[in-house]
């Protein structure tokens, strides 16, 4: 079994990172669109950002004045840099980065059960990376209703992989201190529950 870091890592070496925005664009699209729809300009964090795909998605939104991007895997920031000399990338584990200012959204696309202990990585972000009245969305694939995911530990070989039903996730979020909690599913099929999106404000 090997680290999440180690395995997106190898990913970046063989290309496969390149498959997150082909699998995962419509859900974080319908995220993006959630979380923006009433603010006239905003700042944003993508949380385990990969190689950058949803922060050069913003580039044309004239709304986000500012976007940076954080994962602990430095062959994903480098190649994030590579593609995107507009936007900040850094390499770090979310569970200490602190940024230098607080934004106005916080985005995670299938990252927090990668986490040993994710209710602790969403209260650090509610306190150190979100402004007041702020938001933090997060999608995942991985989750106890999605019952075609739960073999993904093993076929991947992955240390850490969290499973937690929407009930859990929403409970993290409450207990760290967020209003307004919303959950929904995205993308359902036959025998696939669709990417679980639980949203909170500040």
């Amino acid at each position: 079994m090997k680290s999440p870091i180690k395995v997106f890592s190898e990913w970046v070496d063989i290309g496969k990172d390149d498959g997150m925005e082909k699998n995962h664009s419509g859900s974080v699209n319908n995220m993006i669109e959630f979380a923006t729809k009433n603010l006239n300009k905003y700042t944003f964090i993508d949380a385990g950002c990969g190689n950058g795909w949803v922060i050069r998605s913003l580039i044309s939104d004239m709304k986000c004045i500012k976007a940076i991007g954080v994962d602990g895997s430095l062959n994903m920031i480098k190649k994030a840099r590579k593609l995107d000399n507009k936007n900040e990338y850094f390499c770090d584990d979310l569970m200490s980065f602190m940024p230098k200012e607080k934004v106005d959204i916080v985005h995670s696309m299938e990252v927090f059960y990668y986490f040993k202990e994710p209710g602790l990585l969403i209260k650090h972000i509610y306190n150190n990376w979100i402004k007041d009245g702020g938001r933090l969305i997060m999608g995942i694939d991985f989750y106890v209703e999605n019952k075609s995911s739960h073999s993904w530990k093993e076929d991947n070989s992955i240390s850490i992989m969290e499973l937690y039903s929407e009930k859990k996730w929403k409970s993290f979020f409450k207990e760290a201190g967020f209003k307004e909690i919303d959950s929904w599913n995205y993308g359902k099929g036959r025998e696939w529950s669709g990417t679980l999106i639980i949203s909170g404000i500040k």
